[in-house]
């Protein structure tokens, strides 16, 4: 009950979170595809270009395309990553014995559970991208998106997509260095002697979440970018021609395309973009969890008492 209670929070504060920030990330995720076609001259030279494309041509509307696609993928993979999360944690304690969890174990629960979650997800998340990378007012149903291509082509980008569940890992690892460091500064400075520690402020903690974020987002990106160039559509398809048979995308050649159009840096563009959504949605999400995670743990309470009162009446009719 715990685990599932803890599961429906995080997919609700997916749900609302990823409904609020979706203009940005559509931008974003245009920004970061452009590259992968035969387009010589880059289309988009900062973020603002994607959204005064969208203003200028009427489109703004179509900065919500593929938002329900990516809400249906952000609720399944919030639930499917607390749940896991959840109980594989009590399953390792279960087993263990310990009353706690320790940093390294941690890291590989929580890498555990990005894994799966990947797995049941991907064509939820490659079909969301492609629709936000479609020519605007052209972009195509879920089920039509995912049927153009094989099954396989559902799953591109599966494997850059289980090397990123070490962000997770990357951030929970400063934010912990981070903290301690922070607590054990606070408490020198306060007594000089041993004592337990305090815990961080809100805005503390909050801060030092945006850092670890930051920084994990920054050591992965150059795979995050390769992510989304592969999954995204055919930059020379505007969604109303009949799809031709392409080279598949590959890493290696999504690869070339950024050294050779863009150089070193291209790996890291639109990287301000990514942080900024990054941060926003972790916040959102988190502030959203923590808010309806007790009336969601005493709803699930009262639906299990009426389940059972509802069994014991009919066994005594």
């Amino acid at each position: 009950m715990e685990s599932l209670a803890e599961a429906t929070s995080g997919a609700i504060g997916a749900l609302l979170s990823t409904t609020i920030l979706y203009p940005l990330d559509t931008c974003k995720t245009r920004y970061q595809a452009e590259g992968g076609g035969s387009h010589a001259k880059p289309k988009y030279r900062n973020l603002s270009d994607v959204l005064w494309e969208a203003v200028s041509t009427r489109q703004v509307l179509s900065l919500y395309q593929g938002l329900g696609t990516k809400n249906m993928q952000s609720f399944i993979a919030q639930f499917v990553y607390f749940y896991g999360y959840s109980y594989f944690k009590k399953l390792y304690l279960r087993k263990s014995g310990s009353k706690s969890i320790g940093t390294n174990a941690n890291l590989v629960i929580a890498a555990a559970a990005g894994a799966c979650t990947a797995l049941v997800t991907q064509p939820l998340d490659t079909a969301s991208s492609r629709m936000q990378t479609m020519a605007f007012g052209k972009s195509k149903g879920l089920w039509e998106t995912l049927s153009e291509g094989s099954w396989s082509e559902a799953f591109d980008g599966l494997g850059i997509s289980l090397l990123l569940t070490s962000n997770p890992a990357i951030q929970y690892t400063v934010f912990d260095q981070l903290k301690q460091k922070l607590l054990n500064d606070q408490q020198r400075n306060k007594t000089g002697l041993e004592s337990s520690p305090e815990a961080l402020s809100a805005f503390t903690a909050f801060a030092l979440g945006a850092v670890s974020k930051s920084i994990a987002t920054c050591l992965t990106y150059p795979a995050i970018r390769l992510k989304v160039m592969i999954q995204a559509a055919d930059p020379d398809d505007d969604g109303t021609k009949q799809a031709q048979p392409k080279c598949p995308k590959t890493i290696s050649s999504m690869l070339c395309s950024i050294w050779k159009r863009e150089g070193l840096l291209g790996f890291f563009k639109g990287l301000h973009a990514q942080i900024l959504k990054t941060v926003l949605s972790s916040a959102l999400l988190l502030m959203i969890k923590e808010k309806i995670t007790k009336s969601t743990w005493v709803l699930m309470l009262a639906l299990r008492r009426y389940i059972l009162l509802s069994r014991s009446r009919l066994k005594s009719a």
